[in-house]
């Protein structure tokens, strides 16, 4: 599941607790990629994993939900079939194919591959709305993907061809993401970006345990290690839910595009926690990569 996105204009002159509630959203929302690699070293697979995570995090997100929906009117058939479409989209096979696809990539290019996001938001207003594309966001690009793809050649001579599954899977997660992201816009106008997102996140939560009960026997649930319960449930409360409300927080002081901005030690984050926790390596490669991914992020949101 990835960092949320809303648009709403800034309200405290003092920037600071902003963005530092920006800068440890950006940090938790991180870490998920660091726990999903350390519970599977006990084992146990995606399906069974996402289900844990996900039915930890239920009743934060109705919770959230209720709360943030108090006083509006009731949804329509119109709102349901949004909410039920964008957390299909959004937070229901985003972070399923996030999951699967950790199981054969590091965290640290994970996460740069997932940071592409905005990238993918301009390719496709321009494939499904033929939103114009200047030459200038065109290089950004490039810059970008060259940085992806520097990291990929280096992941893929070290651990093979199960790279490129992971790649493919962790890049299907974030087209999934900006799908969401494309689409959201004017149901977050109708709903508000924090009962949306804990509308649309719950509905990804029951799809997941649904998910697990049509294709894993119960007694999988059982035979986890213990570990697993306990990092799933640190999954779903500081690396799920509580970022969420941090990020949407910091937007409420200091505006989308500064949190966005913000947002850009999160790669820097899981690369750090990638080597002192998980021992994964930081080589020349992934730092040329990530410092290109970072540099065409920043040239295509200053371009924009």
């Amino acid at each position: 599941m990835h960092s949320p996105s809303a648009a709403a204009a800034p309200r405290a002159a003092t920037p600071l607790p902003g963005l530092l509630l920006a800068s440890l959203g950006a940090v938790a929302f991180s870490g998920k990629a660091i726990i999903v690699k350390l519970a599977y070293r006990h084992g146990v697979d995606a399906v069974t994993l996402i289900m844990f995570r996900m039915l930890f995090a239920l009743p934060l997100f109705l919770a959230l939900a209720w709360w943030a929906g108090r006083g509006k009117p009731p949804l329509v058939r119109r709102d349901w079939l949004a909410v039920l479409g964008l957390g299909f989209t959004g937070y229901y096979l985003a972070s399923f194919l996030d999951f699967a696809g950790l199981a054969y990539v590091s965290a640290s290019f994970e996460r740069l591959v997932l940071y592409l996001n905005p990238t993918l938001v301009l390719l496709l207003g321009w494939v499904l709305f033929g939103r114009r594309v200047g030459a200038r966001q065109l290089l950004a690009l490039a810059v970008s993907y060259a940085g992806v793809l520097l990291v990929f050649g280096h992941e893929f001579e070290l651990e093979g061809p199960d790279v490129a599954l992971g790649a493919a899977l962790v890049f299907g997660s974030a087209l999934s993401y900006a799908v969401y992201l494309v689409y959201s816009g004017e149901e977050v106008k109708r709903l508000g970006s924090l009962h949306l997102t804990g509308l649309a996140t719950s509905v990804a939560c029951v799809l997941c345990i649904a998910q697990f009960l049509l294709l894993r026997p119960l007694s999988a649930a059982t035979e986890v290690a213990e570990p697993v319960i306990w990092l799933s449930l640190l999954n779903a409360t500081a690396c799920t839910f509580a970022p969420v409300l941090m990020v949407m927080m910091a937007i409420e002081r200091i505006g989308s595009t500064l949190a966005a901005q913000t947002g850009m030690i999160g790669p820097m984050s899981t690369i750090l926690m990638g080597v002192l926790i998980l021992g994964e390596p930081f080589t020349a490669w992934v730092a040329a990569g990530t410092a290109l991914v970072l540099a065409g992020i920043w040239l295509l949101a200053r371009w924009r």
